[in-house]
This record gives C-alpha cells, structure tokens and sequence, in this order.
C-alpha cells in the first residue's frame, strides 16, 4: 500500500486555490465552504509488470520537394514548394520492460479523471498495515484480475506502437505491423490514497480528486454562462475590428 502523505489542511487549502483560479466558475462557488466535505479513501490498483520483445515491420517514408507554378487570385503566377514522400520498407525490433502498468480496480471512480493524478509511485509501496488505515475508507476490489490483465495489456499495446512508431527511420511511417512476445509478467494487488470531493451545485454534481501521496489534483467545475457570453461577445468586437482595420 501507498500511505497518505499529504494531509487534509493541505488537501482543503490546494481545493481553495483551485476554485479561485476558475475564472469561468460563478463567483458563489469560490465563497461556499465545498472542501468541508473532502474524504479520504484508499483505491484499490492492479500493477502489472512485463518485460516484452517486439518485432515490427513498417513503410518508412521520407519527405521530399518540387516546385510548381499557379496563379493567386490576382491572376499572378506564382511558385510554390509541395511536399512529397517517399516510401521504403523497414523493419526492427523494439525492447521493453514495463514496470507496474496501473489499472484502477474501482469502479466508483472515473478512470480517466484518475489517470490524471497518477501515477501514484511503486516505488514507495510499505506492507500493508492496518494502522495506515485509521479514519478513511478503504475500497473494495471491482475489476477482477482477468478483466484488470486486459486492461493492462491493451494499454502496453498502445505503448508499444508509440515505442516502435519511434524507432521508424524516416519523417513518417504507414502500415506498422507488431509481433509482441511477452515474458516475465507478473501482477500485484495494491492500496492507493486519494482525498475526494464531490459536491452540488444546482442541479449537477461535481467532483474533485486529489492524489493522496503526491498532492495532483483534478476536477470539474461548473461554468458561469454569463462569463462565457460575455467572452464570447469580446472575442466577436475583436474579430470585427480586426476585419475593420484590415478592409
């Protein structure tokens, strides 16, 4: 498990910071006391590590230019430069070791709004204690192991594309084709600190994560529509003095 490292007074006093810095949030969200119901939970997270060979097979392609004449609107001819590739045949092969590849094991939480205060560092993990534990809550597993293995999985496949994307000569590249062997994999259960906030205001709900450990923090918020008019109407007097000034 990751214990918590940062306390709530921290925690409430980075969420104030935050509201105040949300131009388009309604003035009355920033004096409404919404941190007085911050919570602490431990989420529980797969790990997954894997080390992974990959052979890949891609057309490599190279820019390159020639000139060619048109007329602009005026009627005079002009040069210009256009782009090219030039495609060739390449291949390779990519190593890598994928050391705790996260996956959520909750349910309860957005995956994508807590993909944004990882990572949470493994490399500071303690045995698990109860003593840890005192006054927060602590979530159950709701993703099993074979659907979190999947995950983790499909997620080292998007990495691996990236990876050999890179290893491709060239300026671009078309039809990359991977073999992926996986050795070596392995798998833990762990426990993650993160403070929660969720909140109403009108007729939504709004929430707020901050991580436990290192202090990211993420959320959503509402919008005052009377600021956004008003940006809105500013951006169109801009727009026609520009095309004023320009004419």
């Amino acid at each position: 498990m990751l214990p918590f490292a940062v306390d709530e007074t921290r925690v409430r006093e980075t969420i104030r910071r935050w509201f105040a810095g949300r131009w388009f949030a309604p003035n009355a969200l920033r004096t409404r006391a919404l941190v007085d119901t911050v919570h602490g939970v431990y989420l529980p997270y797969w790990t997954f590590d894997s080390h992974v060979q990959c052979p890949w097979t891609a057309d490599a392609g190279t820019y390159y230019y020639t000139s060619e004449s048109y007329r602009d609107s005026k009627g005079q001819r002009r040069t210009r430069q256009k782009r090219h590739v030039r495609w060739r045949p390449t291949s390779g092969e990519a190593r890598h070791f994928f050391d705790d590849q996260p996956v959520p094991g909750s349910q309860g939480f957005p995956a994508d709004r807590l993909r944004r205060i990882e990572p949470f560092p493994t490399s500071d993990l303690v045995p698990y204690d109860t003593a840890y534990l005192s006054g927060f809550v602590v979530e159950h597993y709701q993703v099993v192991l074979f659907d979190a293995a999947q995950i983790a999985r499909d997620a080292m496949h998007r990495q691996l594309e990236r990876l050999c994307g890179r290893d491709v000569p060239g300026d671009t590249y078309r039809n990359l084709r991977m073999q992926p062997r996986y050795s070596g994999q392995t798998f833990k259960h762990i426990l993650v600190p993160v403070w929660n906030l969720v909140y109403d205001y009108g007729p939504r709900s709004y929430q707020v994560l901050v991580n436990g450990y290192t202090g990211t923090m993420t959320g959503h918020y509402p919008k005052s529509p009377w600021k956004i008019a008003g940006l809105a109407a500013v951006v169109a007097l801009l727009a026609l003095l520009v095309a004023v000034f320009s004419r």
